[in-house]
């Protein structure tokens, strides 16, 4: 993603001689996004990713690579973590912790048609199902109280329209009735330029590092929010209920989840503003940083109070 860190060609292949990865032919800083420090390397045998870690705590990092490594395991496209003579994922790079993995296939669409929207929602699915098997647990780190904590941060630099905006989200989503809800690992930022395209199939889902368990639903509401978005925030009917329709063809939605998909919404989009707007207002220090407007997601939040669609009826069967 941005490039916080920078890393000399001479200190990775000093690095990577720890690895059976072959010697260093290129290294390029990868421009986009705002969370770690992201790179692309070739080597004489292999083409990978290595991603220094600009703010995750160390000790949380093993939950997103054994993640990573499970789901690649059973045979989803995911960037499978490169272990070294050691037989350990996570190293130290230019003093941040850091990892290899796997370069996957194909390029990002950010203008989805409505199969590609059933693609990923089948995909999100069986991302689900696979994340059952998976025994670490780490609550999502975008939870409830980091949008407290982020919000009390945020207030003095928002609007009085949008402080309250702010201050009736954060009161209705407390009202929120979650513990019915299925629950598990959740990619939590499923977003159009996080799925790479290889043809008309999926070659690889990126950016777990916003990874844990929370209510699937939600993991379905911050994909649909992207995916099935027109220009102007609001939702595509076809693409939504393409994406829909094919999640709920592997793994059914529930009566409990009917509910509070409304919900779901408004806290998908909530979560994004209040991230992109602590990016923009609360910068961190850094080269190639790319920071989001934060105003589409408090105008998606708007319109999600309002009426949505609903998700595909639960079976009674």
């Amino acid at each position: 993603m941005s490039v916080f860190t920078p890393v000399t060609p001479e200190a990775l292949s000093l690095w990577l001689q720890r690895y059976a990865v072959g010697r260093l032919a290129h290294l390029q800083g990868i421009s986009a996004g705002v969370q770690n420090s992201n790179f692309f390397v070739t080597t004489t045998l292999g083409r990978y990713v290595l991603t220094l870690f600009e703010s995750i705590p160390r000790a949380e990092l093993p939950f997103y690579l054994h993640l990573m490594a499970h789901l690649a395991r059973c045979g989803l496209p995911v960037p499978a973590p490169i272990a070294d003579r050691d037989n350990e994922y996570l190293g130290t790079l230019a003093d941040k912790p850091a990892v290899l993995v796997a370069r996957l296939s194909g390029a990002s669409d950010l203008s989805p048609d409505s199969a590609r929207c059933a693609r990923v929602g089948a995909m999100l699915a069986g991302l689900h199902l696979a994340g059952l098997s998976y025994r670490r647990h780490q609550d999502n780190p975008r939870g409830a109280a980091w949008r407290s904590a982020t919000a009390a941060q945020l207030r003095p630099y928002l609007t009085a329209a949008e402080q309250t905006l702010l201050d009736e989200e954060l009161a209705f989503q407390a009202g929120v009735a979650v513990d019915a809800l299925p629950r598990g690992v959740i990619h939590a930022d499923l977003f159009r330029d996080n799925v790479l395209w290889d043809g008309e199939h999926i070659g690889g889902v990126i950016d777990f590092y916003f990874a844990g368990v929370d209510a699937l639903l939600f993991d379905v509401a911050v994909t649909v929010n992207d995916w099935c978005s027109n220009a102007d925030g609001s939702l595509d009917a076809v693409r939504c209920a393409a994406l829909l329709d094919a999640y709920h063809a592997e793994r059914p939605f529930t009566s409990a989840e009917s509910v509070a998909w409304p919900a779901m919404l408004r806290a998908a989009a909530l979560r994004f503003w209040l991230s992109r707007a602590a990016d923009f207002h609360l910068p961190r220090e850094g080269e190639m940083v790319l920071v989001k407007n934060p105003d589409e997601y408090r105008d998606i939040l708007r319109l999600r109070r309002s009426a949505v669609p609903a998700l595909p009826a639960p079976s009674t069967v």
